[in-house]
């Protein structure tokens, strides 16, 4: 009776795969539109910060206040965290953990990201300062 009841599962595990692959195949679909978009942010934004003195390595005047550490991260280690991201398809889920591999705690690393990103968005010279980080090496 073992063997029919085998036979029972192996067959409606062959009648369902069809689904299960159309079902990845969409979700692979999926996770590269999302990769797309993402990367098009990532380079509109970094296009829009850009300027011919950031390509050229020349310093941009940054307010010390804003290059000061967040929670005892500094600018460039939340650089290096953020880049790092690349290797994994920009999965933000995956920054905590790179975080933790350059020694930045998780409730540091919280706070730091936030105030960075905001830095990012609301001084163009900070977001030239990043951009100018994040292409040097």
């Amino acid at each position: 009776m073992g063997i029919f009841k085998s036979i029972k599962d192996m067959k409606e595990m062959a009648a369902s795969a069809p689904a299960m692959i159309s079902e990845a195949q969409q979700m692979q679909v999926n996770a590269a539109q999302m990769q797309a978009a993402m990367q098009q942010q990532a380079q509109a934004q970094a296009a829009a910060f850009a300027t011919p003195g950031a390509a050229a390595g020349v310093p941009s005047a940054v307010p010390s206040d804003l290059l000061a550490p967040v929670a005892g991260v500094t600018v460039e280690q939340y650089v290096a965290v953020v880049k790092a991201v690349a290797a994994y398809n920009y999965d933000q889920a995956m920054l905590p953990s790179l975080a933790a591999g350059h020694g930045i705690g998780a409730a540091a690393w919280a706070e730091a990201s936030a105030v960075f990103n905001g830095r990012v968005t609301s001084s163009p010279a900070f977001a030239q300062h990043f951009n100018t980080l994040y292409r040097a090496g």
